[in-house]
């Protein structure tokens, strides 16, 4: 448990996740998030296996609206988004001027000029508001209300389907469509941080969201559906990073192995483009690698950053590591020297009252699901 008080928002699904047996909570992006309803493990095999339920509202959304809305977009990641058009997300890189990665955050392009970044762990509305003041654009920049929901899991198309229709599993990857459900406004997309099948249901009006919690829920019971918070170990396993712990503002995306998403060609300009020009050619020191945990199963998962050894000297440092029960060992993700980063190379974690040996590791270990099969 921690404490609440009107400093930190609740989303317009708390009450609902109450009564659906949540238990604990963190604060994400200044809202009370759900942490716990049963246990981790038993969650992950609700999502696996069949189909749960998020409250993720503190993915606060970001709208950016004007006449240079596109172009102000650009100016803020890397990511070439010439090719996005309405109807589409993209996951984006943010980065400051010296390449830092301020967050990374799927954009949705609602309208032409009608952009929401849907960013992970950090204050991107202030970051983002301040880039606007000088740039010179005609953009706003704002909180709209929006709330997301998350359902995820190899059932979720079968309850998707129950709710909006066949349109919903022909939806492609990646993908949004703006609807109505019993009169409540939505943007659905085909995204989600589970590596498993899923739609993000965005709320427009936060005066319905017990009333949708409760008809998602109606709607997926046949299918074994399970309020859940986002998953650890799945998220491991998959590759899915969390800013704030895989990534950092210290970090550039050549260290984070994100090269697919910066491209330095492009004739728009954007934030930390000299500087990411530079760090290309120069070359990175450290890298994110997959590492394999010997020993007893990790009870939980690591609370602070665990030091990394080779001969006795720290190289790194664990970012985050779960034990994964369908591969049956420990799995994580670690920044470490770059001259260590190579598959198979064998390190040392020294946890809080113990040091086990361990490897590199090829990484991610489950691809994501993305095509919706036939359904019966």
């Amino acid at each position: 448990m921690i404490s609440f008080g009107p400093r930190v928002h609740k989303s317009p699904y708390f009450d609902a996740t109450l009564r659906y047996g949540a238990k604990s909570f963190t604060v994400y992006n200044h809202v009370f998030m759900p942490t716990c309803y049963s246990s981790l493990v038993e969650e992950y095999w609700s999502l696996v296996n069949d189909v749960t339920l998020w409250d993720v509202t503190c993915q606060r959304q970001i709208e950016i609206t004007g006449p240079d809305a596109f172009r102000f977009i650009q100016f803020l990641t890397p990511r070439d988004l010439s090719r996005c058009e309405v109807g589409q997300c993209q996951y984006t890189v943010l980065t400051n001027q010296d390449g830092g990665i301020v967050n990374d955050a799927v954009l949705l392009r609602i309208a032409e000029s009608q952009f929401w970044l849907s960013p992970g762990d950090g204050d991107v509305l202030m970051w983002a508001s301040g880039a606007a003041v000088n740039s010179g654009m005609d953009v706003k920049v704002f909180e709209p209300d929006v709330s997301p929901l998350q359902l995820q899991g190899p059932k979720s198309p079968h309850v998707a389907r129950d709710l909006f229709g066949d349109w919903a599993l022909e939806l492609k990857y990646y993908r949004l469509k703006e609807t109505t459900l019993d009169g409540i406004p939505l943007v659905v997309s085909r995204t989600g941080w589970s590596g498993e099948l899923g739609y993000e249901l965005y709320l427009q009006d936060s005066r319905y969201g017990d009333q949708l919690w409760e008809r998602i829920m109606e709607a997926g019971r046949p299918y074994g559906i399970a309020p859940a918070a986002p998953n650890t170990i799945r998220s491991i396993e998959g590759g899915l990073l969390s800013y704030g712990s895989d990534i950092a503002l210290t970090d550039n995306p050549f260290v984070i192995g994100m090269e697919k998403f910066v491209n330095l060609d492009q004739d728009h300009d954007f934030i930390g483009k000299d500087a990411l020009i530079k760090i290309k050619a120069k070359g990175v020191k450290r890298r994110l690698v997959g590492i394999e945990i010997s020993g007893d199963a990790l009870i939980g998962s690591n609370e602070h950053f665990w030091s990394i050894l080779s001969d006795g000297q720290k190289i790194g440092h664990v970012t985050r590591c779960v034990y994964s029960p369908r591969l049956e060992k420990n799995i994580g993700w670690a920044n470490v020297a770059v001259e260590f980063s190579n598959v198979g190379t064998e390190i040392v974690i020294a946890m809080t009252d113990e040091e086990r040996p361990a490897a590199v590791s090829a990484a991610p270990w489950m691809k994501p699901h993305i095509k919706i099969p036939p359904l019966d």
